[in-house]
């Protein structure tokens, strides 16, 4: 069985940064691809990033390029997602998700497993 596990969420103020973790049990995913998305209050889940576990291949959201950036430790297993130059408005939950596969797909409901999700908040 799959488990993802996040961490890393907190209050902090705009301009600073995070990093988020999760932690990926439950099956070897060299076969998988990984990725990160968020939900704000009052809106739809929204992607972020991805990353292809072999290889390191990464995609992100046109909109977050450049100030977030995926990355995945093979050894420890673990995803990361590094948040710089925090806006309020990235204020969300953000959540860790995992699908067999190669395929660049960002509509979540196309992704198989996920995580509980780890609270960002941005204040002004």
């Amino acid at each position: 069985q799959v488990q993802l596990v996040e961490s890393g969420g907190g209050l902090v103020q705009a301009g600073d940064s995070l990093r988020l973790s999760c932690v990926a049990s439950g099956r070897t995913f060299s076969d998988y691809t990984m990725g990160w998305f968020r939900q704000a209050p009052g809106k739809e889940r929204e992607f972020v990033a991805f990353i292809r576990w072999s290889g390191g291949y990464t995609y992100y959201s046109d909109s977050l390029k450049g100030r977030f950036t995926i990355s995945r430790d093979y050894v420890k297993n673990t995803l990361y997602l590094r948040l710089n130059s925090l806006k309020p408005e990235d204020t969300a939950v953000y959540y860790c998700a995992a699908r067999p596969g190669v395929q660049s797909i960002v509509i979540p409901t196309a992704w198989d497993y996920w995580g509980r999700g780890t609270q960002v908040t941005v204040s002004s």
